[in-house]
């Protein structure tokens, strides 16, 4: 890692979060924001109090806007996501890519973790970590994202004061960092605009993600992606052979002639595989 991404990993594991100024060109940005436009103005507001009917969400990014693979595969933040989530899983998995815009009279979200979403035990292992990109700056007054510090330490810590939150106030190319055992919540929109954000979210490899990655981009569309992306969206092997097709990688799927009949392959980490091959050797040494 360069040493500003080093800053800003340390920030995260001390707060739960952090700030990458222009982690991205912001006129990629520009551009993402634009195309996105036809999308937002055809997507209804979101039901329920949770996701709020003054908001509107969409997924499926990486085919309604190609260039945001460019946020998805970003190093420095791939850099940070991979030191917190590597020590708990053989790789990592892209958890969804998705577009909110939250409208003029939006109220502020629930405080949440997203990391519970999955039912597993909380407070020994970090199951995600989201990225949110602002499309427009973000501010507390037009429903930036409102985050408390340290609430990542305590996983029955829930009960928390509106004013104790704090919204970084980010701009367009800026990244903002979380943790998946982070408290945060959209926030109110007490202005006359829209606020626009991206969220890419990366978890565990051996997790169901929250966008089923395999269904939204099916092999048809995968086989566009170049192999580092087709990786992330689910096209891999989670070792020890987790996620197979016919006993070999899903990346099977992405080749032009799929074989009818194919033989079941190990997929084990080293020390699986040398454990199992000594395993042999003893029956093999039995024999002779």
């Amino acid at each position: 890692m360069t040493r500003p991404v080093e800053h800003e990993a340390a920030s995260l594991a001390r707060d739960g979060y952090c700030v990458i100024e222009q982690a991205a060109d912001p006129a990629l940005i520009a551009r993402i924001n634009a195309g996105l436009d036809a999308r937002f103005a055809a997507t209804p507001m979101c039901q329920g109090n949770f996701y709020g009917p003054r908001t509107k969400r969409f997924g499926t990014l990486l085919t309604r806007a190609p260039e945001t693979a460019a946020l998805v595969m970003n190093e420095g933040v791939l850099a940070i996501v991979e030191g917190v989530l590597l020590p708990w899983c053989d790789r990592i998995a892209l958890n969804l890519a998705q577009a909110i815009e939250i409208h003029p009279g939006a109220l502020a979200q629930a405080p949440h973790r997203d990391q519970d979403m999955w039912g597993g035990p909380k407070g020994t292992i970090e199951y995600l970590v989201n990225v949110m990109w602002p499309l427009a700056p973000f501010a507390r007054e037009n429903g930036g994202t409102r985050l408390w510090p340290g609430s990542h330490v305590d996983p029955d810590l829930i009960d928390v004061d509106d004013a104790d939150a704090i919204v970084p106030r980010l701009m367009p190319g800026d990244a903002l960092l979380l943790l998946g055992s982070t408290l945060h919540g959209g926030g109110g929109n007490r202005t006359a605009n829209p606020r626009r954000g991206i969220v890419i979210s990366y978890c565990l490899g051996w997790l169901k993600p929250f966008e089923l990655q395999w269904l939204v981009y099916p092999p048809a569309v995968a086989r566009q992606f170049p192999p580092e992306l087709a990786s992330l969206v689910g096209y891999a092997l989670h070792r020890p052979n987790l996620g197979n097709v016919e006993g070999q990688c899903p990346s099977l799927l992405l080749s032009e002639a799929i074989p009818d009949h194919a033989p079941a392959i190990d997929a084990l980490r080293p020390d699986q595989a040398e454990a199992v091959a000594a395993f042999v050797r003893g029956q093999l040494g039995e024999m002779g």
